[in-house]
């Protein structure tokens, strides 16, 4: 018996998406958590999971095609399951058009476009190895080659919080990409500098003329895509100011224990071994949600649904404009080290558009910072059906009470915006004020 394998919804108010890539061809086994296709959201690209193990016997919608959340995509039979030959072809007269690589432009997604106007690819030349000759993302990386290694520094702006993280891990702020505004260079530029490995150093390739029509990808693709993502981000946000009834407090926490900590544990470390404050922070709110489980669940059919597990959305800002959410998985069973790990794996995945659907629709409680961005209060509006949302801002240094005197101590504001159908606010306070123990604590996080 045939089981169909349909649009997912890949985020609360999602309707449609667009198919991009097949990753199976019919007569291919799968199993249970392989990734089979890649789905386009109006946020990001998502690799998507089979649900089943099983064959695939057909491909039911070639990909560019926009369809709607719960339409059939292919349909996978039981293993060793003879696959009938005419059934195994997307029903569609547009597959194979043997003019398309005589004058026709090859075949390709909007977003394979875009992406190969960012890397100076002629579409023109690469071979499509996708259904139907269709262009695929790893097409045109393989085409892109290895990036070149610019020959001398540049100079470059650096946002101030990121300038002082870089002269702590020492890294030279002039060979950074800044994919802040204008080309700055932001703190996640520097962390995701700091996460990777130390590689020898590359074999100088010399540049080679990019073709005037590398940059051919229609104009407007890039402003249509963020237009259509702020759109969607506009509409969910509207559904929870609509629907849900938000409180929120604030609560400042001073950080001298957690920070001395912090230095102490990556003592001896190398730079892409170290941890930062951002994990600490991120493993103290999942443990806290674990006490306090009323913040942790989904609001759901007029009740509130509390989780066994703490998957803790991270909001990531994204190179093109907008942003994402998607989730740690059981953050609360990690440590330290091993959520720093997990964390610096999403922030690239987000930003790469390869992404999980599980990662895009499983998150319980989320998280958002505007620290590298120097903002000390952070309001946040609750992703439904999450019940409530952690805000973070920046570190600074103030004043603080110390016994009978005054020292200058480092102190980080947190916020909760929390649902009031599913608590109020003595729940949120309970929130606030356990997170602040943690902290003081960090050896036992």
């Amino acid at each position: 018996m045939s089981t169909l394998f349909t649009m997912p919804a890949l985020g609360a108010d999602m309707e449609s998406g667009t198919l991009l890539e097949w990753l199976v061809a019919p007569g291919d086994e799968v199993h249970r958590g392989q990734v089979i296709a890649v789905v386009d959201t109006a946020k990001s690209a998502i690799d998507v999971e089979s649900w089943h193990d099983g064959v695939v016997e057909r491909l039911l919608v070639e990909p560019g095609t926009t369809v709607d959340v719960g339409t059939p995509l292919a349909e996978l039979g039981a293993v060793g399951q003879a696959i009938p030959v005419a059934s195994a072809v997307i029903p569609s007269p547009r597959v194979a058009e043997p003019r398309a690589s005589v004058k026709a432009p090859p075949p390709a997604t909007p977003v394979v476009r875009h992406l190969a106007a960012q890397l100076g690819v002629d579409l023109g030349s690469v071979v499509g190895t996708g259904q139907g000759g269709r262009i695929t993302h790893a097409d045109v990386r393989a085409a892109a080659g290895p990036p070149i290694t610019p020959t001398a520094p540049r100079r470059a702006r650096v946002s101030p919080v990121a300038r002082r993280r870089a002269a702590q891990l020492g890294i030279d702020v002039g060979t950074l990409n800044g994919t802040g505004s204008g080309g700055a260079v932001t703190l996640a530029d520097v962390e995701v500098a700091a996460s990777a490995p130390a590689t020898a150093p590359a074999p100088a390739v010399a540049p080679q003329p990019v073709p005037a029509k590398a940059t051919s990808a229609p104009p407007d693709d890039t402003a249509t895509r963020n237009a259509a993502m702020r759109a969607a981000i506009g509409q969910l946000m509207s559904r929870s100011k609509r629907e849900i009834p938000h409180y929120y407090l604030a609560h400042t926490i001073e950080l001298s224990a957690a920070l001395r900590w912090l230095k102490d544990h990556n003592t001896g470390l190398s730079v892409a071994q170290r941890v930062l404050p951002a994990a600490v922070l991120l493993r103290a709110t999942a443990v806290a949600a674990t006490r306090v489980p009323e913040v942790n669940g989904h609001f759901v059919d007029g009740a509130f649904e509390p989780s066994t597990a703490v998957h803790l959305g991270v909001a990531v800002n994204l190179r093109g404009g907008g942003l994402v959410t998607p989730a740690l998985h059981a953050a609360d069973q990690l440590d330290v080290d091993s959520l720093m790990a997990a964390l610096q794996d999403l922030v690239m995945r987000a930003r790469a558009g390869h992404l999980k659907r599980t990662e895009l629709s499983e998150g319980t409680i989320t998280v958002t910072s505007l620290g590298e961005r120097g903002v000390e209060l952070v309001h946040g509006v609750i992703v439904p059906p999450q019940v409530a949302l952690v805000g973070i801002g920046t570190v600074v240094e103030r004043p603080w009470a110390v016994g009978d005197a005054v020292a200058v101590r480092p102190v980080v504001t947190v916020t909760v915006s929390g649902d009031h159908r599913a608590g109020d606010g003595h729940l949120g306070a309970r929130f606030l004020v356990t997170l602040d123990e943690l902290l003081q604590r960090p050896e036992d996080l």
